[in-house]
């Protein structure tokens, strides 16, 4: 791995494209403390314990308990990224757009004014939602603490383009990625200290240390894991020219929707425990809050199932087998065995039901699996389960960027 970092180091135009992504990555951190003006930050984090706005500050990087200008962090343009694609299944215009390059730039730079557009409801529904946190609460106050927020969104958003122009890796991600490991020496400040009151927790330590270690394999496994369907173009003569005979094959990924169902899980059974939060007094709201609570098992049953549903909804999205197949009949691939068209997307669509069911229930194994341990030991985990998805599957992202770029200069990469 040392003589890999340095043979990437060697070739300037890597070593300046690793600079620049560090470069951006101190400029985030270094926003997350620059705090919003007119804002009493202890009373933030007093009415930001719930979890779903823990969450938020988890993946913010602490940007939202100090409710700095990076607050929302990037979260607008994902959710706008995620309208967008699901607006191109349902809208023919767009679906058209979507196979050209151009189209593709123009989708891009709708996205760019919807999140805009989110990132400004978003930042008035919680500059009046903190209104106890004002300093002094008037609608000038709100409007400049409104505009606040969502230029910091627009400017982590511009960032990440950069990072992607002009770094290593997706720039949102990796955005998202620094906020999240930020957060890692804390969570190993805590477990230290967890042991040192009792040194018999050490075997719990020891046995929690085994327990990660394999929950980043699974995780690894889970994203790199993939069904290759084999694929078989005929001869075609074109001109002069002899063209295709050879065999390929179809990856069909065993996590095909990533992170997003747990998220949307999450999200869906936080929401109502949150809300409650807020009114601690109400006798309703407390027990609505102790029934939402992540430790009952029942809790975990129902977040174990949403991931299921919907990592098969967003798969049926996001894989088109129709189309597939009607592109393999178009350029002349086949399956072996199968005639194209419709034998064809049945086959792809059997194939994927299978993989994504056994890819949702490893999916929602790792996600409670962290909550549990937590539960049982008392021991707050460095990275939760959504948070370790998002930076394997970041980490393995940007080390494909830097292998191919070193692959085409003659140099051995990481993986082999």
């Amino acid at each position: 791995m040392i003589e890999v970092v340095r043979n990437a180091f060697k070739v300037e135009e890597i070593r300046k494209k690793l600079l620049f992504t560090l470069l951006m990555i101190v400029v985030f951190r270094i926003g997350t403390h620059v705090p919003v003006p007119g804002i009493n930050t202890e009373i933030i984090r007093e009415l930001s314990s719930g979890q779903l706005l823990g969450f938020f500050d988890v993946i913010s990087g602490g940007a939202f308990k100090n409710f700095s200008v990076f607050a929302m962090s990037i979260t607008p343009y994902v959710n706008a990224s995620i309208i967008m694609q699901l607006l191109t299944v349902v809208i023919p215009k767009l679906e058209e757009m979507n196979k050209d390059a151009d189209g593709r730039k123009k989708i891009a730079s709708i996205s760019r004014y919807l999140t805009v557009v989110l990132a400004f409801v978003q930042a008035i529904g919680i500059s009046m939602g903190f209104r106890t946190a004002y300093l002094s609460y008037t609608w000038g106050n709100v409007a400049i603490v409104s505009l606040s927020l969502t230029a910091g969104t627009a400017f982590l958003m511009w960032m990440g383009e950069q990072i992607n122009d002009r770094g290593i890796g997706n720039g949102i991600s990796i955005l998202i990625f620094a906020g999240i490991v930020s957060r890692l020496p804390f969570g190993l400040i805590s477990i230290f200290e967890y042991i040192s009151v009792d040194l018999t927790r050490i075997f719990v330590g020891v046995v929690m240390l085994i327990v990660a270690i394999l929950l980043v394999m699974s995780v690894v496994m889970l994203n790199e894991g993939q069904r290759r369907v084999p694929v078989q173009y005929a001869k075609r003569i074109v001109g002069r020219k002899i063209i295709g005979g050879q065999n390929t094959h179809i990856p069909l990924r065993v996590n095909q929707a990533g992170v997003l169902p747990i998220i949307f899980a999450m999200t869906i059974l936080m929401f109502p425990g949150q809300i409650a939060s807020w009114f601690p007094n109400n006798a309703g709201a407390v027990n609505v809050s102790n029934f939402f609570d992540p430790g009952k098992v029942w809790y975990q049953g129902v977040y174990a199932l949403l991931i299921v549903f919907f990592t098969f909804f967003y798969s049926a999205i996001t894989l088109n087998v129709i189309q597939i197949a009607d592109d393999l009949k178009k350029y002349g691939g086949f399956i072996p065995g199968l005639r194209p068209g419709r034998p064809t997307s049945d086959h792809l669509a059997r194939i994927s039901n299978r993989i994504t069911m056994a890819g949702a229930i490893f999916l929602a194994f790792i996600a409670t699996v962290p909550t549990l341990l937590m539960q049982f030991t008392s021991l707050q985990l460095a990275l939760g389960s959504t948070s370790l998805l998002i930076v394997v599957g970041v980490v393995l992202d940007s080390v494909k960027q830097l292998e191919s770029q070193l692959m085409m200069r003659n140099y051995q990469g990481f993986l082999k």
